[in-house]
This record gives C-alpha cells, sequence and structure tokens, in this order.
C-alpha cells in the first residue's frame, strides 16, 4: 500500500499545482479580457451613449487585432512575472518570439470568429460581435494555456 499513497500523494500534488497555475492563468487571462473587448468596444462602438461610433466602427476586424494585441502585451507581462515566474527562460526575446507565436494564433482564431460573424454571416450588431468574440476567446484561452505550458514558458 505505501506505492499506491505515495502514487496518491504525488497525484494530488500535480492536480494542485495545475489548478493553482490555472487559476492565476485565469485571473491574468480575465484582466487580459477586459482590456481585449473594452478596447474592442470603444474602438467599434465608442463610448456608452455615444450614437456615432467608434473610430474604427468601419473597420471591425482591425479594431479586433488592435485590441487582442494590446491584451496579449498585457498577459505576456501578467504571465511572465506572475502565473509562470518560476518556469519562464533565461532569454526573454526567445521567450516573447514565442509567446506571439501562440498569441498570433489566438488572435487569428479570434479575429476569424469575428470575420465569421460580420462576413459570413451578415451580423453586425454589439451582441453578434461580442458572442462572436467571446467563442474566439475561448477557444484562443484553451490553445494559448496549451501553449504556454507546453512551448513558452519552459525554463530554460
Amino acid at each position: 500500500m505505501p506505492v499506491l499513497d505515495s502514487v496518491t500523494l504525488r497525484a494530488r500534488d500535480a492536480i494542485k499545482g495545475i489548478w493553482r497555475e490555472a487559476a492565476k492563468f485565469g485571473v491574468v487571462g480575465a484582466l487580459a479580457f477586459v482590456v481585449d473587448n473594452g478596447g474592442y468596444n470603444l474602438l467599434v462602438f465608442g463610448l456608452p451613449g455615444g450614437a456615432e461610433g467608434g473610430a474604427m466602427r468601419t473597420a471591425p476586424v482591425q479594431a479586433s487585432v488592435i485590441a487582442t494585441t494590446a491584451a496579449a502585451f498585457f498577459s505576456w507581462v501578467g504571465n511572465r512575472y506572475w502565473t509562470y515566474r518560476g518556469r519562464h527562460r533565461d532569454k526573454v526575446t526567445h521567450e516573447l518570439v514565442l509567446f506571439l507565436v501562440a498569441n498570433g494564433v489566438g488572435l487569428a482564431i479570434t479575429a476569424g470568429t469575428v470575420f465569421a460573424s460580420r462576413h459570413l454571416l451578415g451580423l453586425d450588431t454589439p451582441l453578434s460581435d461580442n458572442t462572436a468574440r467571446i467563442l474566439g476567446w475561448i477557444l484562443a484561452t484553451l490553445f494559448r494555456f496549451y501553449a504556454y505550458r507546453r512551448y513558452v514558458f519552459v525554463a530554460s
């Protein structure tokens, strides 16, 4: 039974570690979500109550790219210095390049859902845009969590 107890303890500790990591990743992601969606809505729809819309009201896909890029840089700082502070690489440039590649894929996923909603389905309301972006964020977040753990924040 000591072997079974040892395996059980190791499994419990591994699960606890992953949950702690996922929780930190989630906090950083939630804040990045606010940066991304808040920025997108300001760029496309403007301030609440504004009749004219935002500065990029005619360019929602480009606005999505800008907002997601700002959120990605926020996320890199939060994840590097908090979530994965004990696992980051010695070469910051290499890590940042891998991070940007992973986030480029995430950006394409998020912008792709807006593109599909706007251009393939013909939807252009704040509700449809935000629904498409939330779906994109969910898919991109799953991809990013995997990529960060597997490729980006790996101690060198």
